[in-house]
């Protein structure tokens, strides 16, 4: 695989901006279970999506519909001890243009995690106006605005409120591209399932760089298999189940795949308890 490095800024719902974990509000639209009828800035959509609902050009809606069908109708392949926390799974997003990414659902309230250059390449393309079309790994669609939301009833993982010890078995689910970018020509497929897990281990954090900066390469070091629109993938511990980073990027010098470590999840949290109270004290459990 060439190299290749991203921006590994994370960006989650409902929360002020760090220079370091580029963060904005999100709120989702059609949660897989029926909603409150109101009251809560949850509205469920229609079962099926027309181009006057998504408001997308052609080709990226019939992307959005191909990228639907696939995951209702296929499976995920879970490895065997990871199986007692395959709910986990259910809180992973793909975004439904072209060459997208990937998020996670952190909270019942629909509140994401991703990695910022899914959202915009850089601060000034920013558009807080602007809704972004997911899919849930059940193949629900949801539709993202930077928007205020209450409790609602949307599949979330649970965030580990320690670090995994090193060589700790990870899970990674995440979304790679259907355009292979390594290809001498452009156009050419890679197959690739919409949603891939894979695994590996946890391999520390680089001793040269500080965890809280991952603007340029993330800072956590693991070996579980991720492809170009992986970013923004949640990074689960087997034994738990719970989150501990966020896949960002690739090391060119050494071929590890690299990630927002959870030490940087949590201090995002710390600075902006009072946006996220409920996710910050469970943290803290």
């Amino acid at each position: 695989m060439s190299p290749r490095q991203t921006r590994s800024q994370t960006k989650a719902a409902n929360v002020v901006n760090n220079p370091l974990l580029d963060i904005e509000g999100l709120t989702l639209s059609n949660p897989p279970i029926d909603p409150p009828v109101d009251g809560h800035g949850v509205s469920k959509l229609p079962t099926t999506l027309s181009r006057a609902i998504t408001g997308l050009k052609a080709k990226d809606h019939k992307l959005l519909l191909w990228k639907q069908a696939w995951l209702q109708q296929y499976s995920l392949e879970v490895p065997t001890q990871f199986a007692k926390h395959t709910a986990a799974l259910d809180a992973t997003l793909v975004f439904a243009q072209e060459e997208a990414g990937t998020a996670v659902c952190i909270a019942p309230n629909g509140m994401l995690l991703t990695c910022s250059h899914c959202v915009a390449e850089n601060i000034d393309e920013r558009n807080d106006l602007k809704h972004h079309w997911l899919l849930f790994k059940s193949g629900v669609a949801v539709k993202a605005t930077c928007e205020d939301t209450e409790l609602s009833h949307f599949p979330f993982v649970a965030i580990s409120s320690t670090a995994p010890s090193l060589n700790s078995r990870l899970v990674c689910v995440g979304h790679p591209g259907s355009e292979d970018l390594e290809a001498s020509q452009p156009g050419i497929k890679t197959n690739y399932d919409v949603l891939h897990v894979s695994t590996g281990r946890f391999r520390g954090c680089a001793e040269d760089q500080d965890p809280q900066d991952n603007s340029e390469i993330g800072a956590l070091m693991r070996d579980c298999w991720t492809y170009w629109g992986h970013s923004g993938a949640p990074l689960l511990d087997t034994k738990t189940g719970k989150l501990i980073g966020l896949h960002s990027s690739w090391d060119d010098e050494t071929c590890m795949r690299r990630g927002v470590p959870l030490e940087a999840i949590l201090e995002f949290l710390e600075e902006n308890k009072e946006h996220v109270p409920l996710i910050y004290e469970e943290t803290k459990r």
